[in-house]
């Protein structure tokens, strides 16, 4: 079942760092700032000031002094979702977490490994940090699994590692559009389905070979759509998150 506005507002935030009450589409686009410097990051934050209230910063922005941004758009009131995908040993993992929930940041990515979940849910209990498994990256299809070690085609690793989240207490589950309405029904209507790899139809894949577009991810189930070059690259920002946002909403 599409998991529509009406049960998105209903979505609760528990000890485990369930997500908010979600309740416009505007709230439900995180606009991934895939950018090399502050410079750019803040010329997009700009130009979609009014359109777009939450943000995804990674690894690329997050080495140009992003995590200082990061801070600095909080403080504003602006949503940050820190994709940091941390995987460490358990303490090293904890204590990431911990400082990580002093940013104040919404959410924050790490691998589905039970442990590395286990450790981080206990970091952050008590706080208001969504904490998200990545299951499989959207660049990654069966051959890539295969040549990476994997017993398990993207479908079904995706399928047991949501389950496993579950299990920890996470917030949520990244995984591509595809397999949102799969895991959705594994982890039930509360927990956040955050899809990257969304495309326009027509629009370039890039690196991406999981992709689905804005509206089809909708139905699909996922609570929060990332999207990056597709508005970030764009050379009208604003009206490509605006044509996204319409969309979305037409799902």
């Amino acid at each position: 079942m599409p998991y529509t506005d009406r049960n998105l507002a209903h979505a609760v935030r528990a000890d485990r760092g369930l997500m908010q009450p979600v309740e416009t589409m505007r709230d439900r686009l995180i606009v991934g700032l895939d950018v090399p410097t502050l410079t750019e990051a803040e010329k997009a934050v700009r130009e979609l000031e009014g359109t777009v209230s939450f943000y995804k910063i990674g690894y690329q922005l997050a080495f140009a002094g992003g995590l200082d941004f990061a801070r600095e758009l909080v403080s504003g009131g602006t949503k940050v979702f820190l994709d940091m995908k941390l995987l460490d040993i358990d303490n090293t993992v904890a204590k990431g977490v911990e400082n990580i929930v002093r940013m104040g940041v919404s959410m924050l990515t790490l691998h589905a490994y039970p442990k590395a979940m286990k450790a981080a849910v206990e970091a952050a209990r008590g706080s208001e940090l969504c904490l998200l498994a990545v299951t499989v990256l959207t660049s990654m299809d069966e051959q890539d699994m295969i040549d990476a070690g994997y017993e398990y085609d993207p479908h079904t690793l995706v399928l047991r590692r949501s389950e496993q989240a579950l299990h920890a207490g996470m917030g949520g589950i990244v995984c591509s559009a595809e397999e949102a309405e799969a895991v959705r029904r594994i982890v039930g209507p509360d927990m956040a389905v955050v899809t990257p790899g969304i495309r326009p139809a027509g629009s370039d894949h890039g690196d991406q070979k999981r992709v689905v577009t804005p509206a089809q991810a909708i139905r699909n189930g996922s609570s929060h759509l990332v999207v990056g070059r597709p508005i970030v690259a764009a050379s009208d920002r604003r009206a490509a998150a605006e044509a996204i946002l319409a969309e979305m909403q037409s799902a």
